[in-house]
């Protein structure tokens, strides 16, 4: 029989009954529309209702992160990559919470600039 050799840098500890974690992954989305109190975006990769998530508006939004939750996500289409694979479109609706009074003023502002379908820039999600 053959022996197993560790290839991990440092060992690992089973862990017994039921120990949760949570992990974050950065997410680029494309904003669709957007108001003072809520977005929705174009992604490639499934959101799930209810999971809170944080968006990293551009620049031209004065570059704000604001905490939101998910409200809504269903899928609006498929593209293929450059590779050749299929992926799945995604559109979600987002609700900001618990966002303050200068976050709200300039979003409201940078929100008065913009002209109908502008582009904003690259936006990212945080979930």
């Amino acid at each position: 029989m053959a022996e197993f050799k560790e290839r991990r840098r440092a060992p690992r500890i089973l862990i017994a009954g039921r120990v949760t974690g949570r992990a974050q992954a950065m997410l680029d989305v494309r904003i669709l529309d957007l108001s003072v109190t809520g977005a929705r975006i174009g992604h490639l990769s499934p959101l799930s209702p209810g999971a809170p998530c944080t968006l990293g508006l551009p620049p031209a939004l004065g570059s704000l992160v604001l905490p939101a939750l998910v409200v809504r996500s269903v899928v609006s289409g498929s593209e293929q990559s450059a590779d050749g694979k299929r992926l799945l479109r995604y559109e979600s609706g987002i609700e900001f919470v618990g966002i303050t009074t200068e976050q709200q003023k300039v979003l409201r502002d940078a929100l008065e600039k913009l002209t109908p379908a502008g582009g904003l820039g690259e936006a990212w999600l945080v979930i």
